[in-house]
């Protein structure tokens, strides 16, 4: 047994120092800041970490956002299907207070499941990098809720989007780009509150948006309790978690219309196998974390995920929180 495992772990880092043998001679004949921000390799520091966990840098991303801590996750699908820790950064800024955004100016970061693809990514921000979260959702628009371009970007500077450093927001934006060249169309973002466990759901029980976050709650726990992403339906102006149809796709209800009759499929926990110590090892970045506001917008010339080419290729008055019923 341990000789499997060895072998399997000599595996996984000669695949990783292969990739980013690859990835670092096509930068060999030119420094690193010569290269455009949005074709800069993933650092060396990264595929490495890749390696030692098991990871593929062009297999599924998924990414996690918690106002409060004011933390970025990044996990990893592996073979077994289910996703791993790679990374915890720090969100350098972001606006607003706890709770959705609900309409455009009211510099609220946005709240809920969102879905990142790579028309969304935009390489010539104002703020160095950004992808852009697709706010307004189709659960967003089932409640009127309006606004635009609210996006995780680089820069320090938020008017209700989360803001990175820009050297983070190159390595998130480098892990974003390398899922997309695995042919994947997009990843999912789960921007929450905060880190949704029983003891902060009752610290925040009277706070208006608490019905909403209930639902929320109800995605973390599933990931939470499987490694997997949960199936999210909109139905009846409100979002419904982990359910399954005969014969159809929950992703593709009709927003306003009635809920049909879903099934509930069982979930299967998520077991750490033998020797996955570093696998599970939580890395987290340290930086600086702010709250504040900033004036300017988004404003871009294009957007995609490249031109060029890529290296392996406080609440509004007077607005309700609560979902429409």
């Amino acid at each position: 047994m341990s000789r499997i495992i060895l072998g399997d772990l000599l595996n996984r880092a000669c695949r990783a120092a292969l990739a980013l043998a690859a990835a670092w001679t096509l930068v060999s004949c030119a420094k690193i800041e010569d290269v455009p921000a949005h074709l800069r390799p993933l650092p060396r520091d990264t595929m490495m970490l890749l390696g030692k966990k098991g990871m593929d840098a062009q297999t599924p991303v998924y990414i996690r956002i918690f106002k409060d801590e004011s933390e970025l996750e990044i996990w990893k699908q592996r073979e077994d299907g289910r996703f791993y820790h790679l990374k915890t950064y720090p969100i350098c800024n972001w606006s607003g207070d706890l709770g959705p955004k609900v309409r455009q100016g009211d510099r609220q970061a946005p709240e809920g499941f969102y879905m990142v693809t790579r028309e969304q990514m935009n390489p010539d921000s104002k703020f160095h990098l950004a992808m852009n979260l697709g706010y307004p959702n189709a659960f967003d628009r089932s409640q009127g809720r309006t606004g635009e371009a609210l996006m995780i970007h680089g820069k320090c500077k938020s008017a209700g989007c989360y803001a990175m450093t820009d050297a983070l927001i190159e390595e998130i934006y480098a892990i974003a780009r390398e899922s997309f060249l695995g042919e994947h169309d997009g990843f999912q973002v789960h921007a929450f509150p905060f880190r949704m466990t029983d003891e902060n759901m009752v610290r925040y029980a009277k706070h208006e948006a608490y019905p909403f976050w209930r639902t929320l709650k109800e995605g973390y726990d599933y990931f939470e309790l499987t490694r997997q992403l949960p199936t999210v339906a909109i139905c009846n102006r409100h979002y419904v978690v982990n359910v399954a149809m005969r014969g159809g796709d929950p992703t593709r209800l009709d927003p306003g219309g009635a809920c049909p009759a879903f099934l509930r499929p069982r979930p299967d926990p998520f077991k750490p196998k033998p020797g996955e110590q570093l696998a599970e090892q939580r890395i987290v970045v340290p930086g600086t974390k702010m709250r504040s506001l900033a004036s300017a917008s988004e404003g871009t010339t294009r957007s995609g995920l490249m031109s060029t080419g890529s290296f392996g290729a406080g609440q509004s008055p007077g607005m309700s929180l609560t979902p429409i019923r």
